[in-house]
């Protein structure tokens, strides 16, 4: 009898593929270990196991595996589950979901090596140079990569060469699969065992009387090992003595001292001392029994609590009720900022329990992270981290938190799967049948209104800890304030007031300004011309440290101008402005403060951010100006005032969450002034004072939002009352994607009728040199999803067969808002 397994391909290809293997081997493998499998003419890929069964393939004949990477599954069945959901749901493949949800390093690639053929006898003359520089080379090494045989011959392409020698039978070559991950490996030194005994350490110490930075190595390798019983690593040896590596070489190379490896973890806890306790507050206490209740018939309960009110403290209380019973706990949060702020606080109370996963962790580190959540390691009992943490194989998953839940960074756009951490969240805890606490300060539509549906559990927390008063929030009319000449660059005399008395009282500042940069348009005062970016539709912002032009769609950068490429006008002038040019505005209006910029350019490493958070929280930093990264539930003891810049261009955004964006975004940003005993002022400048959602939130009137915006939804039939599938067309040629929207767009306006929208340019219509036309289908509640969906793919599979179209790459984004 025959065996076969299916395996997902790490590729954007629907089905799975079909494998033979032997009795043995189908005995051994089980769902979810890797094999690597040829696949095409000559490539070799890391599959997943999806299934061992018997079962021959009829349209193809199965070929054999190549090789088992996996001792035991690295995926689990609850994971299977949640990928095949993520793919019908999100309408991608499992292929994609598969690359998405593990670490690179497990993701193998294939190498191409060459080897001498030694069955044949070559005549040298009867090689070209090039061929005869290869041949010579692998009479000193066995085995050459493709990349070596490039620098031998010192041309960019070797495989002509490689074609040749492979054609005269001069070489073999062979697909060579190589494991990514490498455990972290620490250098120890101790004492040779031969100097075990007290003469041959005398006599030892005697001989090196000589040499007297040696002696001092090994007397301070005594004094360490006195001190702590530890092993002991070579660079505290070399820190300690002030010696450098070369003598501890000398030692080792005179076999007075020994070196070894031990494996260790890349992502280590400090142990510092636990400060478990701490307690709640009378209405902390009522909220979190409220919640325990609610738990007993809801599976998921939304936590409405305004912005300090101390959230994460129930949240903690939830968490350590879940590791009483032995099970994980996840807590998923939308910035890789507020992991770092967050972790602090969690191992504090939990120790080393707890376990963070999002993309600034290296290869390597991801893996170690992956395998103690698949062992239910002590180690990763709570996991923290951003939306790529909710792919993670849980073991016993005991409960999901989803803090923040309203941000639009839970919802992934490229590249596929386009999934929404929330929901894909909400479906893992279903998978582990646990319940969901979703928290926000400004819950997004779509939870608000579960809630008031009864899908949703809904507890309210109204009170700030502590009892501390919300934010005094006033709005600046700056049309007025121009007028009056009361504007110095963009401060307006209030902001400027305020500031220079919250300083004198020694509390820090928070500037709000939603764009990176100095200014996004440079214009020509004499013929208007501003820089373009080649590839995009959009102008270039100049970045004024830098003294560049950049792109922010594509990353094209230039030199800025000194004169207009038009007319040659050495007149030029910004428009509009950004993070830069706030920093640059404060420094000048007050010179002795100490000012820093937290935005995407000034937080690239990977501790970016903690350096900034840390230096602020210390007091360092006395005005922090930043983009939407500092609203998000980040926790600053000592500020007192916020000013945000200009709060017009987020309400004039063309989309129809703009209003509530701007809403929430403006609420939390308030929430970070006055969190401790004095209240908090919050400067809100802008054009149009009298608009309603500014209102609202000088108010802090988040139902009245509510009310107002549902009316809008249900009028122009918007989610959460109808569901949206966006479908976006890309070509370089303009006219393809032209003709391909109305094809789409027609064929599915037969099916779907009046709830199509488009094809239409959004606003940036080319990006990376790819134009972009989208079409909106609005479905109606009583409408099937699934035959929605059934019946789009029907109609990509029918336009991806026409020849004109099929270059044309189309692009399914469910819940694409």
């Amino acid at each position: 009898m025959s065996h076969f397994i299916d395996v997902i391909l790490p590729i954007p290809l629907p089905n799975l593929f079909t494998y033979s293997i032997t009795k043995a081997e189908a005995e051994f493998i089980k769902p979810g270990m890797r094999v690597s499998v040829p696949f095409g003419k000559s490539k070799i890929y890391t599959a997943l196991v999806f299934s061992v069964h018997d079962k021959e393939p009829l349209v193809y004949e199965a070929k054999d595996i190549h090789q088992i990477l996996d001792d035991a599954p690295i995926v689990t069945n609850y994971q299977f589950q949640l990928w095949q959901w993520i793919a019908d749901y999100y309408m991608c493949t499992m292929g994609e979901v598969m690359r998405a949800a593990l670490p690179n390093a497990f993701i193998l690639e294939s190498e191409t090596i060459i080897f001498r053929n030694t069955a044949t006898v070559v005549n040298d003359s009867d090689l070209k140079d090039d061929e005869f520089l290869v041949y010579e080379a692998l009479h000193h090494q066995t085995s050459l990569t493709v990349q070596d045989i490039t620098s031998i011959i010192d041309k960019k392409n070797a495989l002509p060469v490689i074609k040749r020698l492979v054609e005269k039978a001069i070489i073999l070559v062979k697909e060579e699969m190589f494991e990514k991950y490498k455990p972290k490996m620490v250098r120890y030194v101790k004492l040779h065992n031969q100097y075990a005994s007290e003469n041959q350490l005398q006599d030892l110490l005697e001989t090196l009387s000589r040499a007297p930075k040696q002696r001092e190595i090994v007397l301070t390798l005594f004094s360490i090992s006195a001190r702590n019983k530890k092993p002991i690593k070579v660079s505290e040896l070399t820190n300690e003595s002030n010696a450098s590596s070369t003598i501890i070489k000398s030692l080792l190379d005179k076999e007075i001292l020994e070196e070894f490896y031990i494996q260790t973890d890349r992502v280590t806890y400090d142990e510092a001392e636990n400060s478990s306790q701490f307690s709640l507050t009378e209405y902390q206490t009522k909220t979190l029994n409220n919640i325990i209740e609610l738990f007993d018939n809801q599976n998921i309960v939304l936590l409405n609590g305004v912005t300090s009110s101390g959230k994460t403290e129930i949240y903690i209380k939830l968490i350590e009720s879940i590791l009483d019973t032995k099970k994980q706990a996840l807590y998923l949060l939308p910035e890789i900022a507020l992991t770092t702020q967050l972790v602090q606080r969690l191992q504090d109370y939990f120790g080393e329990k707890v376990a963070v996963y999002h993309s600034r962790y290296s290869s390597n580190e991801r893996v170690e992270v992956w395998n103690h959540v698949l062992n239910n390691s002590p180690k990763a009992q709570i996991v923290i981290g951003a939306r790529s943490a909710v792919l993670l194989p849980f073991q016993n998953l005991g409960l999901v938190i989803v803090d923040e839940e309203h941000e639009q960074s839970y919802k992934q756009f490229d590249p596929a799967p386009r999934y929404h951490a929330r929901d894909t969240a909400i479906i893992l805890a279903s998978i582990f049948k646990v319940k969901t606490l979703l928290g926000s300060a400004t819950p997004s539509l779509e939870s608000f209104y579960n809630a008031k549906q009864g899908k949703y559990g809904l507890v309210e927390l109204n009170v700030r800890y502590n009892d501390v008063l919300m934010p005094d929030i006033e709005l600046i009319d700056l049309k007025d304030k121009f007028k009056r000449k009361r504007m110095t660059g963009h401060f307006s005399d209030r902001l400027i007031d305020e500031m220079t008395e919250t300083l004198q009282e020694g509390y820090q500042i928070i500037l709000f300004q939603n764009r990176r940069g100095f200014s996004p348009i440079v214009e020509c005062q004499t013929c208007g011309h501003s820089p373009q970016c080649p590839n995009c539709d959009v102008s270039l912002t100049y970045h004024q440290y830098r003294d560049q032009l950049r792109c922010h769609y594509c990353g094209y950068n230039t030199v800025m101008i000194k004169t207009c490429e038009t007319c040659g006008s050495n007149i030029l002038d910004t428009k509009g402005f950004g993070t830069e040019q706030v920093e640059k505005e404060v420094s000048a209006l007050f010179p002795d403060v100490k000012v820093a910029r937290m935005d995407l350019d000034s937080t690239r490493g990977k501790y970016g951010y903690e350096k900034l958070i840390d230096a602020f929280q210390q007091g360092e930093i006395d005005v922090l100006v930043g983009t939407q990264m500092l609203t998000k539930g980040l926790d600053f003891r000592n500020v007192k005032l916020v000013g945000v810049m200009n709060a017009d261009n987020m309400l004039n955004f063309p989309d129809f969450r703009a209003h509530e964006r701007s809403y929430q975004l403006l609420v939390q940003v308030s929430g970070r002034a006055g969190r401790t005993k004095e209240r908090g002022k919050v400067l809100i400048q802008t054009y149009n004072p009298y608009h309603k959602i500014l209102q609202q939130v000088s108010t802090n009137n988040y139902i009245e939002m509510f009310a107002e915006q549902m009316n809008d939804r249900h009028i122009f039939k918007y989610p959460p009352i109808y569901r949206l599938i966006k479908i976006t067309l890309k070509h370089k040629d303009y006219n393809k994607v032209n003709t391909g929207a109305d094809w789409f767009a027609k064929s599915l306006r037969n099916v779907f009728k009046e709830h199509v929208l488009g094809p239409e340019f959004p606003p940036v219509s080319r990006i990376r040199n790819q134009y972009h036309k989208n079409i909106m289908v609005k479905i109606p509640k009583n409408q099937s999803l699934s035959k929605t969906k059934e019946a789009i793919v029907k109609i990509n599979n029918s336009f991806s067969s026409v020849k004109d179209f099929r270059a044309v790459r189309v692009i399914l984004n469910v819940d694409s808002f």
